[in-house]
Protein backbone atom coordinates (compact mmCIF):
# COMPACT_ATOMS: atom_id res chain seq x y z
CA UNK A 1 0.00 0.00 0.00
CA UNK A 2 1.47 3.13 -1.07
CA UNK A 3 -1.51 6.05 -1.05
CA UNK A 4 -4.81 6.07 1.01
CA UNK A 5 -7.31 8.25 0.14
CA UNK A 6 -9.54 9.52 3.40
CA UNK A 7 -12.62 11.84 2.43
CA UNK A 8 -13.55 13.80 5.36
CA UNK A 9 -16.64 16.34 6.30
CA UNK A 10 -16.08 16.77 9.42
CA UNK A 11 -18.53 14.08 11.15
CA UNK A 12 -17.31 11.52 13.59
CA UNK A 13 -17.22 8.40 11.19
CA UNK A 14 -15.11 10.23 8.75
CA UNK A 15 -12.89 11.34 11.26
CA UNK A 16 -12.43 8.20 12.82
CA UNK A 17 -11.30 6.66 9.12
CA UNK A 18 -8.77 9.35 8.92
CA UNK A 19 -7.65 7.59 12.46
CA UNK A 20 -7.32 4.52 11.13
CA UNK A 21 -5.73 5.63 7.65
CA UNK A 22 -3.52 7.19 10.20
CA UNK A 23 -2.16 3.86 11.74
CA UNK A 24 -2.70 1.70 8.43
CA UNK A 25 -0.83 4.49 6.95
CA UNK A 26 2.24 4.08 9.91
CA UNK A 27 2.69 0.29 8.94
CA UNK A 28 3.07 0.68 5.43
CA UNK A 29 4.89 3.81 5.30
CA UNK A 30 1.86 4.75 2.89
CA UNK A 31 1.03 8.51 1.89
CA UNK A 32 -2.33 10.02 3.18
CA UNK A 33 -4.43 11.86 0.93
CA UNK A 34 -7.44 14.26 3.02
CA UNK A 35 -9.83 15.68 1.13
CA UNK A 36 -13.37 17.40 1.57
CA UNK A 37 -15.94 17.90 -1.18
CA UNK A 38 -18.12 20.61 -0.92
CA UNK A 39 -20.96 19.57 -3.75
CA UNK A 40 -22.13 22.68 -6.04
CA UNK A 41 -24.78 25.15 -5.18
CA UNK A 42 -27.92 23.90 -6.20
CA UNK A 43 -28.67 26.15 -9.35
CA UNK A 44 -25.70 26.33 -11.99
CA UNK A 45 -27.15 30.38 -12.39
CA UNK A 46 -25.75 30.89 -8.92
CA UNK A 47 -23.21 32.71 -10.83
CA UNK A 48 -25.06 35.01 -11.89
CA UNK A 49 -25.82 36.34 -8.33
CA UNK A 50 -22.48 35.46 -6.87
CA UNK A 51 -19.02 35.98 -8.18
CA UNK A 52 -17.33 32.93 -9.15
CA UNK A 53 -14.18 34.45 -7.57
CA UNK A 54 -16.68 34.96 -3.88
CA UNK A 55 -18.03 31.51 -4.70
CA UNK A 56 -14.78 29.62 -4.92
CA UNK A 57 -13.69 32.07 -1.73
CA UNK A 58 -16.81 29.86 0.13
CA UNK A 59 -16.00 26.60 -0.67
CA UNK A 60 -12.49 27.00 0.12
CA UNK A 61 -13.46 28.44 3.34
CA UNK A 62 -16.23 26.25 4.09
CA UNK A 63 -13.90 23.01 3.36
CA UNK A 64 -10.83 24.51 5.12
CA UNK A 65 -13.33 24.43 8.54
CA UNK A 66 -13.38 20.51 7.59
CA UNK A 67 -9.39 19.89 6.77
CA UNK A 68 -8.70 21.75 10.06
CA UNK A 69 -10.61 19.01 12.08
CA UNK A 70 -8.12 17.02 10.73
CA UNK A 71 -4.94 18.71 11.55
CA UNK A 72 -4.58 17.84 15.54
CA UNK A 73 -4.96 14.22 14.47
CA UNK A 74 -2.28 14.36 11.91
CA UNK A 75 0.07 16.34 13.97
CA UNK A 76 -0.46 13.82 17.25
CA UNK A 77 0.22 11.10 15.07
CA UNK A 78 2.81 13.04 12.99
CA UNK A 79 1.47 11.72 9.80
CA UNK A 80 2.34 13.38 6.85
CA UNK A 81 -0.46 14.32 4.61
CA UNK A 82 -1.47 16.02 1.06
CA UNK A 83 -4.99 18.12 2.39
CA UNK A 84 -7.13 19.65 -0.46
CA UNK A 85 -10.82 20.93 -0.64
CA UNK A 86 -12.72 20.21 -3.78
CA UNK A 87 -15.80 21.14 -5.01
CA UNK A 88 -18.24 18.59 -7.03
CA UNK A 89 -20.49 15.76 -6.60
CA UNK A 90 -19.17 13.62 -3.78
CA UNK A 91 -19.00 10.11 -4.40
CA UNK A 92 -17.91 11.30 -8.11
CA UNK A 93 -15.34 13.46 -7.09
CA UNK A 94 -13.93 11.34 -3.85
CA UNK A 95 -13.30 8.33 -6.91
CA UNK A 96 -11.87 10.75 -9.39
CA UNK A 97 -9.10 11.40 -6.99
CA UNK A 98 -8.90 8.18 -6.02
CA UNK A 99 -8.10 7.55 -9.86
CA UNK A 100 -6.06 10.74 -10.37
CA UNK A 101 -3.52 9.90 -7.43
CA UNK A 102 -3.04 6.47 -7.68
CA UNK A 103 -4.62 5.46 -4.47
CA UNK A 104 -4.53 2.14 -3.68
CA UNK A 105 -6.95 2.21 -0.24
CA UNK A 106 -10.02 4.32 0.24
CA UNK A 107 -10.58 4.67 4.44
CA UNK A 108 -13.70 6.36 4.78
CA UNK A 109 -16.62 7.02 7.02
CA UNK A 110 -20.39 4.97 7.12
CA UNK A 111 -21.82 8.07 7.25
CA UNK A 112 -21.39 12.07 6.78
CA UNK A 113 -23.34 14.70 7.92
CA UNK A 114 -26.07 14.51 5.05
CA UNK A 115 -29.71 15.14 5.49
CA UNK A 116 -30.59 11.70 4.49
CA UNK A 117 -29.57 8.80 6.12
CA UNK A 118 -29.59 5.26 4.87
CA UNK A 119 -30.29 2.48 6.91
CA UNK A 120 -27.08 0.96 7.34
CA UNK A 121 -24.71 2.75 4.81
CA UNK A 122 -24.76 6.56 3.47
CA UNK A 123 -25.51 7.15 -0.53
CA UNK A 124 -22.05 8.49 -0.51
CA UNK A 125 -19.87 5.21 0.83
CA UNK A 126 -22.33 2.77 -0.90
CA UNK A 127 -22.03 4.61 -4.66
CA UNK A 128 -17.49 4.52 -3.50
CA UNK A 129 -18.01 0.63 -2.84
CA UNK A 130 -20.07 -0.16 -5.53
CA UNK A 131 -18.04 2.10 -8.51
CA UNK A 132 -14.69 0.87 -7.55
CA UNK A 133 -12.11 -1.80 -7.98
CA UNK A 134 -9.65 -0.19 -5.16
CA UNK A 135 -10.53 -1.48 -1.73
CA UNK A 136 -12.44 0.81 0.77
CA UNK A 137 -12.13 0.10 4.08
CA UNK A 138 -15.57 1.78 5.86
CA UNK A 139 -15.39 3.10 9.30
CA UNK A 140 -18.23 3.95 12.28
Amino acid sequence: MKTILVPIDGSESSLNALKLAIQLASLANATIYVITVHPPLASPNVTRYISADDLRDYYNEEGQKVLKLAEPLLAESGAAATMEVKVGQVAETILECAHNWQCDHIVMGTRGLGNVKSLLLGSVATKVLTNTEIPVTVVK
